[in-house]
């Protein structure tokens, strides 16, 4: 446990004593390094003997042939990014080479070790993951890490991440934490063993082996007092039998628990070494690198590295051979270091390592900082370029802390408001900190009066309104006000300008009302803006008339969000795409975003990509998906404090249960959207409430109610400039107004609907346009017109919708007495309202196929489930490429044999075509898997 002269340290005997439980499970737990892997996490108080039982392990490991990553986290030094992980991932850096160009500069940006765009948190942890398992398929790795209640925020995240992934993997984790501490490492689900304080015959064993002529007496109130912490037994024994009170009989102090008196013995001893010991070990204490270039002195009369031989003679300190590293004996020496000295001197410590830490900008800023105690514009400048570096890395979290911190030291209140006004902007739009905005932006104001106008504390207010509030009205003043105000010439930082125009974005299209957008169109004429806001404008503001090259411009975006690393910029590209289906290019993106969010970093890009996930699925007809997204999706916004955020969320809830036929929870929703959006100006929240209710009205077959709906969002024949829904509900509304008995108006939809030639911007509106034309036309023409729908080139991804028009086709089928080919579109429509659990629909289509003559069916005879043997062999083979002919002669069946079993299959499984059939033989999961998961090597 401590290098002290007379009895050897715990954990170099053969054994702990009382431990065999512990030394049993870490052996067999280190023996599994090379061929299991796994997590192991140890619990327990202060020098109950985690970092002896870790000791253990490493030598235990590296007997083995592992090769053995240490870290610690240090209270003093939690503010640096990544720090923890720079750690322990340092002696693997000659294995960067094994990981692809991704990955390589991912992991390179975030531990500082070269340049490029900043990375999430999600792509470092699987960077770091994967550089773990290429590493581990040379040599078992054992990684340790000692108070990991004191990791850095960011290295927590990754380790964390890691540490659930590492089941046959070649890697184990073995992490030690002390109980009752907060933390920024999620232990939860992970597999721990709580140390327990040593019961009294182990504790008198311990103190009779380490100081045997101990008097029987004095042994006997030592372990008593010790409360069974080993730690405190041997110190406490050590004490009195060989400190200077020994020679006069006195005995050490009994008051106060364990803890607290190893705190004190630990002082006392530090303050028996010379006065340049105690400055080096103080300089050692507030690092935590252990880098012997801390020794070196700073100036005449500072300590050098000849000054640390007394701390190593008393056991306090040791240098550790491989890799060369300086640690403390136990993390309370370092805690006894720190509290027992004087302001001055922490300042003075900091002073000197930011002199020689002058290569590492991130932690000389932050010495410089702690060294600080009046404003200072050098240090607080140094500080503002660090946040800018930090947030290059990916951690927003700490790039909002440091730019606090700078804020604090800014001696010029300009100065100050901005470095506030940034952080709360940040904090808003990406970590999730929403409640401290308004404290942000109070301060920002207080230290500049006057300047509360500038366009970067007006956006974060205006975001923070918005977000927090939805108060669209007053957010829409600002930030035109400000905008109108703004010169290139007053800040050099275009971002500024840009955050504006995303946020004042927003403002137009929650607002839903067209003269909103005139004063952001003015701008963006003025501004060089952000092309990615430009092209979300086109598709928020008037779809229908999106021109053919911003969709193209659209696309090629969308093809390259792979190497998109900015959370925020995702989800802006996503919400350009909502309008015009084309989130499932999205998707991988999105859900590096969401599960990002989930590991705590951008937690408010994260809810938007839950949301935006849970949208693509409930139109793609994954609804049992799509309601678990967007129920987490909710939850994180009422965490957080995201009023608007939830808006979506609670649209896509509304459509759900009006969907499934829970017409109460769909009302209940709807009204609480009305009420919300109502004083607030939102008028995009009504037009979610007049689709919900309308989807839900033609459920129950009220198509009168159902009509009322959807022309509230745009008239019959006519597609409202800027009314972004009017392309959510052009099928509902001519439905509606044929079975109200309104032909004209169903003609006049249709007519607008080619006009606006909708069809070329996505399969789904190509599939609405034919859909709705059948719907309308007359019985000699609408025949051919379903069939035409039904062939829309990718119609089978819109599943409900497809449904809809096969609904439709099969009733005017069965109407015109064609009642063979109307049973198959009735059957498939039922299947496939079935799977998603539209129940409304799935009866109505029983009911039509009742009246055609056949029974009900059975539940469950739908899907890959229901095929026979035969019915999947073809169906195999024809997702392997083979023609109808190739398989009949392969099966020896006729081609025409091999067609009807075909349409069987297709039947039973709700598609029209080979083309989907992969995808309903194999239906894609929620959320696909991660790289290591693809490879079959791990197991969340």
């Amino acid at each position: 446990m401590l290098d002290r002269p007379g009895p050897p340290r715990p954990g170099e005997a053969d054994g702990l004593v009382g431990r065999d439980e512990e030394l049993a499970l870490i052996r067999s737990f280190v023996d599994g390094a090379a061929t299991v892997g796994g997590t192991l996490l140890l619990t327990g108080e202060p020098g109950v003997g985690k970092t002896v039982l870790l000791d253990f392990a490493a030598r235990t490991a590296e007997a083995a042939g592992s090769l053995v990553l240490r870290s610690a986290g240090v209270e003093f030094e939690a503010d640096v990014t990544y720090s923890g992980l720079h750690q322990i991932l340092l002696p693997l850096g000659g294995e960067f080479g094994l990981l692809g160009a991704g990955q390589r500069s991912a992991l390179s940006v975030a531990l500082g070790f070269g340049v490029g765009p900043a990375p999430n948190r999600l792509q470092v942890s699987e960077a770091a993951l994967a550089l773990l398992r290429r590493a581990a398929d040379r040599q078992p790795l054992v990684m340790i890490v000692d108070d990991l209640q004191w990791l850095d925020r960011a290295s927590a995240g990754v380790l964390g991440f890691v540490s659930r992934r590492l089941a046959d993997s070649g890697v184990c984790f073995l992490g030690a934490a002390r109980l009752g501490t907060e933390s920024h490492f999620d232990r939860k689900d992970l597999p721990e063993h709580e140390l327990r304080p040593l019961g009294e015959e182990a504790a008198t064993d311990l103190v009779r082996s380490r100081f045997p002529t101990l008097v029987a007496g004095d042994r006997v109130r030592l372990v008593a007092e010790a409360q069974g912490n080993p730690l405190a037994l041997l110190e406490l024994a050590g004490y009195e039998a060989s400190g200077p009170q020994a020679a006069a009989g006195s005995a050490a102090p009994v008051a106060g628990p364990p803890v607290g008196r190893l705190e004190t013995l630990f002082a006392s001893r530090v303050n028996e070494l010379p006065a340049p010991t105690r400055r080096l070990a103080l300089r050692l204490a507030l690092d935590a690198t252990g880098d012997p270039r801390i020794l070196q002195s700073t100036g005449p009369g500072e300590p050098g590295p000849s000054d640390l031989e007394p701390a190593e003679r008393s056991g306090l300190i040791r240098i550790d051979g491989n890799p060369r590293r300086i640690v403390f004996g136990h993390p309370l020496i370092r805690s006894a270091v720190v509290k027992d000295s004087t302001g001055g001197e922490r300042r003075h410590a900091h002073r000197a390592l930011a002199q020689l830490l002058a290569d590492q900008p991130e932690r000389r800023a932050w010495h410089l900082a702690e060294a600080s105690i009046e404003p200072d514009e050098q240090v607080a400048s140094l500080l503002n370029e660090v946040a800018q570096l930090v947030l290059g890395r990916g951690d927003v979290v700490g790039a909002v802390a440091t730019l606090l911190r700078a804020a604090e030291l800014s001696p010029h209140g300009p100065d100050r408001s901005r470095r506030l006004a940034r952080a709360a902007y940040i904090g808003a739009e990406a970590a999730g900190d929403l409640r401290s905005t308004p404290r942000l932006l109070a301060a920002a104001h207080a230290a500049a009066p006057g300047s509360n106008e500038s366009l970067r504390a007006t956006t974060a207010a205006s975001y923070m309104l918005l977000s927090g509030e939805g108060d669209i009205d007053t957010a829409h003043r600002l930030l035109v006000g400000a905008i109108e105000a703004f010169s290139v010439r007053d800040d050099a930082d275009d971002r500024v300008l840009n955050e504006a125009f995303a946020t004042l974005l927003l403002v137009c299209f929650f607002g839903g009302r067209a003269e909103l957008w005139d004063p952001f169109h003015a701008a963006v004429a003025d501004f060089a803006c952000d092309r990615l806001v430009s092209l979300c404008a086109s598709t928020a503001c008037d779809p229908v008339r999106t021109a053919a090259a911003v969709l193209e411009e659209l696309d090629c975006m969308i093809h390259g969000s792979d190497e998109e690393v900015d959370p925020a910029r995702l989800v802006r590209l996503a919400q350009t795409a909502l309008h015009v289906d084309r989130l499932a290019g999205l998707r991988k993106a999105l859900w590096r975003v969401a599960r990002d969010g989930r590991q705590g970093g951008a937690v408010a890009s994260g809810i938007h990509a839950l949301i935006l996930l849970s949208h693509e699925d409930f139109m793609t007809g994954r609804w049992d998906d799509a309601q678990r997204l967007v129920d987490e999706g909710l939850q994180l916004c009422q965490d957080h404090g995201y009023g608007l955020g939830a808006l979506p969320g609670r649209y896509v809830k509304a459509l759900l249960a009006a969907g499934r036929g829970d017409f109460d929870t769909a009302a209940a929703v709807t009204h609480d959207l009305e009420r919300y959006a109502a004083p607030r100006g939102l008028g995009v929240a009504r037009m979610y409430v007049a689709h919900a209710r309308a989807l839900a009205a033609l459920g129950r077959g009220d198509y009168e109610a159902a009509y009322q709906q959807t022309t509230a969002i745009s008239p019959a024949g006519v597609f409202a400039s800027r009314v972004a829904m009017a392309l959510r509900v052009p099928m509902d509304l001519v439905e509606a107004a044929v079975r109200s008995n309104r032909q004209a108006e169903a003609d006049a939809h249709v007519a607008a609907m080619c006009a606006t030639g909708m069809a070329v911007l996505s399969p789904r509106l190509a599939l609405l346009v034919a859909g709705s034309a059948a719907m309308a036309a007359s019985d000699s023409t609408a025949t051919a017109l379903f069939e035409e729908a039904l062939a829309t080139p990718g119609a089978d991804r819109w599943a409900f919708e497809l449904a809809r028009v096969r609904l439709a086709y099969g009733e005017h089928l069965r109407r015109a007495r064609a009642i063979s080919a109307a049973r198959v579109q009735l059957s498939a429509a039922r299947d496939a309202f079935q799977r998603m659990g539209a129940r409304p629909w799935a009866t109505r289509a029983e009911n039509e196929l009742r009246a055609t003559g056949q029974k009900r069916s059975h539940g469950g005879e739908v899907g890959p489930g229901a095929l026979t043997s035969r019915e999947r062999e073809i169906a195999m083979l024809a997702v392997s490429g083979l023609s109808n002919k190739q398989i009949g002669e392969r099966l020896r069946l006729s081609a025409r044999t091999v067609g009807a079993h075909l349409r069987n299959v297709f039947q039973k499984l709700g598609i029209a075509s080979r083309a989907a059939l992969r995808d309903a033989l194999d239906p894609r999961p929620c959320e696909p898997p991660d790289e290591a998961g693809s490879r079959g090597r791990h197991k969340s």
